[in-house]
């Protein structure tokens, strides 16, 4: 046989070795992370839910997702275990970012128009006020006499 009737098989047993060894890979450094597991850890299930560790047992974890709400879940559905610091942010808010370095946002948009100072700004504002019910009136009577005006053309 010849070499180049072998390589494109070399190719894919290569191939596949590499991905079985990275998969193998994944699966020991997923294992090693459940096995970290303590109770006050705090974990992200496969779901999304965020706990915090009570008990680990041998195949199972009981996790508290509120106070007083206890949960057993299969060490498998463990995604995530979380740093103390990681945890804190996402479920409690708890932000070490100071204030200074924040972005401010205004309470209304006005700041952010162009040229929200000048008068001609306000020509061109369009008002969104209610109408008084005598301008709605005058604005059907008018439409209701074209129509009548229209119509007589029309025939």
């Amino acid at each position: 046989m010849d070499i180049l009737t072998l390589l494109p098989f070399i190719v894919l047993i290569g191939a596949m070795f590499l991905m079985t060894r990275s998969a193998k890979k994944k699966q020991q450094q997923a294992a090693n992370m459940r096995d970290s597991m303590q109770p006050g850890t705090g974990v992200r299930t496969i779901g999304g839910m965020y706990a915090t560790v009570k008990e680990v047992n041998d195949d199972t974890v009981l996790l508290e997702a509120a106070p007083g709400v206890h949960l057993i879940f299969g060490k498998n559905a463990v995604g995530a275990v979380l740093s103390d610091e990681e945890y804190n942010r996402i479920v409690h808010g708890d932000d070490d970012v100071s204030d200074d370095s924040a972005t401010v946002v205004p309470d209304d948009a006005s700041s952010l128009t162009a040229g929200s100072d000048d008068a001609s700004a306000d020509d061109d504002r369009v008002d969104l006020g209610k109408k008084d019910a005598a301008d709605e009136t005058e604005a059907k009577d008018g439409k209701a006499d074209g129509k009548a005006d229209g119509q007589g053309d029309a025939k």
